[in-house]
């Protein structure tokens, strides 16, 4: 009985996911991924990425200095001015040096602290010329894309979600149908049955928003996070610079099930993109590469 249980969840998998198994989005490294005990950041995939963890790690050197210092000067003070080494207390109302001191040197470094990270800021918030624009719209519980520039469309859910024949557990069929996807068991909560598939090196410019509640559209590998708000439409950009699967989650609480609409982005050549994108325009009825939208209209 068990075993007929377990085949026909198999050829349900199989029979309501057929565009798991795709050539050349299997086998990829998996970049951007949470790996428990571990410290830091993920691996940069993007040049916006890179500037926020130096800018995490300058901050966090002006951090540790000013700690340092006010430690130094608790552990002075407490040593030199306690009842034993100083019995008679000095008596003073101020001292102008060190007022003005602690005044121009926070202000000194907030500025300086500005001078590098309002840059960085306006890098995100600048949104360029895209080659690729997505429409991303957040639901309970899972996302939604849009390929504007080819007009078709897709759900993503996680594997093993009431939708893709789940029940939030990672039973013997889900690590099946895990498997068929390419993924692993402990990527179990990360892995969605459709991926967002991307191109390496082309810049992707994304709309958010949301059709009920606010969600959060977020992939920590390429330094980017966009509240996604039912009636406004933000946007966010990027450029992944290297291949390999790269996961997030929704990172706006959202309801009962938030904790299971995760994000999975492939990073592929422009070859196996461009195999991909034919694919989803058959499937999905979508506009051929090629064909200028704008002008049709």
């Amino acid at each position: 009985m068990r075993l007929k249980s377990m085949f026909a969840g198999l050829l349900a998998a199989l029979t309501a996911l057929p565009a798991w198994a795709q050539d050349g989005l299997d086998g990829l490294e998996v970049v951007g991924k949470p790996l428990d005990g571990a410290m830091g950041f993920q691996p940069a995939g993007t040049e916006l990425a890179r500037d926020l963890h130096w800018l995490d790690g300058m901050i966090l050197v002006i951090i540790t200095a000013i700690v340092i210092l006010v430690t130094a000067l608790l552990a002075f003070v407490i040593l030199r001015y306690n009842r034993r080494a100083h019995a008679v207390p000095s008596k003073f109302t101020h001292n102008t040096p060190v007022e003005v001191a602690w005044t121009v040197i926070p202000i000194v470094i907030l500025v300086f602290i500005g001078a590098f990270s309002l840059p960085v800021l306006f890098k995100q918030q600048e949104i360029p010329p895209g080659d690729i624009h997505i429409k991303v719209t957040g639901s309970q519980w899972f996302w939604s894309y849009e390929y504007t520039d080819n007009e078709f469309s897709f759900d993503s859910y996680m594997i093993g979600q009431p939708a893709t024949g789940g029940n939030y557990q990672l039973t013997d069929e889900v690590v099946a149908q895990l498997e068929e996807a390419g993924y692993s068991r402990d990527e179990f909560l990360l892995a969605t049955d459709q991926a967002v598939v991307l191109p390496v090196g082309k810049t992707v410019v994304m709309d958010v928003t949301g059709s009920d509640v606010i969600h959060s559209w977020t992939i920590p590998a390429f330094g980017v996070k966009q509240d996604a708000v039912p009636g406004r439409i933000a946007q966010l950009w990027f450029t992944p610079e290297r291949e390999g699967v790269y996961f997030g989650q929704c990172s706006e609480l959202c309801g009962k099930d938030h904790a299971y609409m995760p994000i999975t982005v492939k990073v592929v050549s422009q070859e196996v993109y461009d195999a991909w994108l034919d694919r989803m325009i058959e499937e999905y009825a979508g506009t051929p590469r090629g064909y200028d939208v704008a002008s049709a209209e």
